[in-house]
């Protein structure tokens, strides 16, 4: 665990080092707008890590991925004077992010008392690993990559608003691309419903509400899109933030520019996530080996 932690951090540092070597340097405005949103990352990072720190809560970070991207976009509309392109993606990123808040809301993710709530599964699993102790390991652990490198993520990942300021004028591929980003948030929202029921009735089954059929037994969902793909709520999530990336290619005419440095290291993070999920459904359900054969991971029929 430490050695993909660790490799995560790396990419973090030397993969936006490269993309900015190989392409111009922010203009005038643009910095201004970056030195801002930065400013904000660390702030954020910090209140994260006090905030957790004291309250044995990990998933403060959670709380805070679908509502900073929206901060970040409008920051970057307004300074950049609400060009069409520009709030154009901060509307579609508002969208993006409503949908989000409202599903991690429904899961008692957020509280009056801010500092509670329905905390990962995945992080007490973590902390008991013995690669963990002593606390001051996980003390670390939580600094570096839960604080900073998953909200230093959420920076880069929406930087591509930041890119295209001062861009060519709005093209019939911005609207094609506006589309599809819509899909793929329909695609999560629809991925997330199918969850969200099979879980309800799985446990519905298990206090004996409803019959206990073959499909509830084996604890797992896998109709639906979950058919399809073993994660298709990862899957939009990373088309999504591709296709927000893709915003700066029509603005600029460049494929390769330093805004691509958030979604190359997100796809990362979600194989690294989806790796540890399936390993734990593994060992608490014996048919995932055979689901993991039978269905693709992000895209069907490639493990």
């Amino acid at each position: 665990m430490w050695k993909t932690v660790l490799f995560l951090i790396f990419t973090l540092i030397v993969v936006p080092f490269v993309a900015f070597h190989y392409d111009d340097l922010p203009t005038q405005s643009q910095h201004s707008t970056l030195t801002t949103l930065t400013y904000l990352y660390i702030a954020s990072a910090l209140l994260c890590f006090v905030v957790s720190t004291l309250s044995k809560n990990y998933s403060q970070v959670d709380k805070l991925w679908s509502i900073l991207p929206i901060i970040y976009v409008w920051i970057a509309c307004v300074d950049a004077d609400y060009e069409p392109r520009i709030l154009l993606m901060a509307i579609l990123v508002t969208i993006w992010g409503l949908r989000l808040s409202y599903n991690f809301a429904r899961r008692g993710g957020y509280q009056w008392r801010f500092w509670e709530g329905d905390e990962d599964y995945r992080w007490a699993i973590l902390l008991a690993k013995p690669e963990f102790q002593p606390h001051w390991k996980w003390v670390i652990f939580n600094f570096f990559f839960i604080c900073f490198y998953q909200l230093g993520l959420i920076l880069l990942f929406t930087l591509p608003i930041v890119k295209c300021m001062d861009g060519r004028p709005l093209g019939i591929w911005d609207y094609v691309l506006a589309g599809t980003f819509v899909i793929a948030v329909i695609i999560e929202a629809l991925a997330d419903q199918q969850q969200w029921d099979y879980q309800n009735k799985k446990y519905k089954a298990l206090k004996g509400e409803i019959e206990m059929t073959d499909d509830y037994k084996k604890g797992f969902l896998d109709k639906g899109l979950w058919g399809i793909v073993r994660h298709p709520n990862y899957a939009a999530e990373q088309l999504v933030w591709i296709l927000f990336y893709l915003y700066t290619v029509s603005a600029t005419g460049i494929w390769i520019n330093w805004a691509i440095t958030g979604s190359l290291l997100l796809i990362i993070l979600f194989k690294g996530s989806s790796d540890f999920s399936e390993e734990i459904s593994a060992g608490k359900y014996p048919e995932y080996n055979e689901y993991k054969k039978r269905v693709g991971r992000f895209i069907p029929w490639i493990s």
